[in-house]
């Protein structure tokens, strides 16, 4: 970033502004501008903690985001950190805004590799031009040699066009042209909001917030369900449930998290007798009740973090077993991940730390010394009978609280 950069160099440069490059979004032929007006109303959602307006323009294929006169580097650094948290995106550009003249681009250019440490230690460089308005007076290769045969001469830094050290990009718009070198990679995927809402059946384990993350990524908007011990645990794992919907809302905004006291259902449950069952008429149950409040707050599908084989409940019968118990579909996807893959993903979007604390998770109320592995969907269906499943999933629903995010 260039958050470092001098006074006199910014004034050479520019203005500061954002650049941001679109992944899957231009693949989208006919639809494709639905998902770049999706894309831009979360981009400002985004931003709405900052204290001004930041101007948020469709170019061909990326988005500008202009900031108001007078921005420093340090605040435009900032914009471009929250705005790579959006999914959509590929590469998020700290830019400068130049004008369209090549003499502006060139001296742009030299003030942004100044004082760089790549100048210090002779690394290679590269210029990489795109001129989308070929009404510009210069051709990309020819705009590379000048910009690149002054740094050379000025610097004396190697040309090398293959594997360069430092790449100044520079792209000729239709209104101006933007120069700036380094980015911030993106999350990709598709912008939240355009694949429809789901509800994530929510843990404080590892998984499930790998699951949601993975979800928002393919245009989920999503909401959280989380089952609580209570009155037989402690208010903990809310609390941690709370943490980690809050550490997935940077990629979505105005997250819900809904919690049902499940505790008296295990209760229940485990009074049926039938203890090897246990666990997985407890994931129907929960699956159940998950169904009614989907209808309630009108989401398409429920998401768990399965992952084949991990534990005995997730056995391929198991599964099969916890399907049947609702219409609604069971978005799996971690179903194919071991627990290094989940657990370096989960690192990587900041819930590991999270996920890892101590709380009391209403699982360990129903932890038989030895879980059935091939659950027929029979013997369920005879536990649930007893138990009255149905009605007994909408009182659960009844019981719902929301949990909203602090501002």
């Amino acid at each position: 970033m260039l958050s470092g950069t001098s006074e006199k160099t910014r004034s050479d440069l520019g203005e500061p502004c954002v650049l941001l490059k679109l992944g899957e979004v231009v693949l989208k032929g006919k639809n494709r501008e639905l998902f770049e007006r999706r894309l831009q109303a979360n981009i400002k959602a985004a931003l709405s903690g900052f204290d001004f307006k930041a101007d948020v323009r469709q170019r061909h294929g990326v988005i500008a985001v202009f900031l108001p006169e007078g921005t420093d580097a340090e605040t435009a650094d900032a914009v471009a950190r929250r705005i790579a948290d959006v999914p959509g995106l590929v590469w998020i550009h700290r830019a400068w805004r130049v004008e369209k003249d090549p003499q502006a681009v060139l001296k742009a250019a030299l003030a942004l590799v100044e004082g760089r440490e790549e100048i210090q230690r002779k690394a290679t460089f590269a210029v990489r031009s795109r001129r989308r308005d070929k009404r510009f007076p210069l051709r990309s290769n020819e705009l590379d040699r000048l910009v690149g045969g002054e740094i050379n001469d000025i610097y004396g830094l190697p040309v090398d066009l293959k594997n360069p050290e430092l790449t100044v990009h520079i792209e000729v718009d239709r209104d101006e042209v933007f120069v700036f070198t380094d980015g911030i990679p993106g999350h990709g995927g598709l912008p939240v909001g355009t694949s429809g809402r789901a509800l994530v059946l929510m843990s404080g384990g590892i998984d499930s917030p790998v699951a949601a993350y993975r979800m928002m990524r393919r245009g989920l908007r999503v909401d959280f369900l989380h089952f609580s011990g209570i009155p037989f645990t402690t208010s903990e794992s809310i609390y941690k449930a709370y943490a980690l919907v809050r550490a997935l809302d940077r990629f979505q905004g105005r997250s819900r998290l809904w919690v049902v006291p499940f505790g008296k259902a295990q209760q229940s449950i485990k009074a049926s007798g039938q203890d090897r069952l246990a666990v997985i008429a407890q994931r129907r149950l929960m699956l159940k009740t998950a169904e009614e409040v989907a209808h309630r707050i009108r989401a398409g599908a429920l998401i768990t973090g399965d992952s084949l084989g991990q534990v005995s409940s997730q056995t391929l019968q198991n599964i099969t077993a916890q399907d049947h118990a609702v219409e609604l579909p069971i978005l799996r996807p971690l179903i194919g991940l071991d627990k290094t893959e989940i657990m370096a993903e989960a690192r990587r979007i900041g819930t590991l730390e999270i996920s890892e604390l101590p709380d009391e998770d209403c699982c360990t109320l129903l932890a038989p010394r030895r879980a059935e592995t091939r659950a027929k969907i029979e013997d369920l269906k005879q536990i649930e009978r007893r138990l009255d499943a149905e009605d007994l999933a909408v009182q659960l629903a009844d019981s719902l609280q929301e949990y909203k995010l602090d501002a």
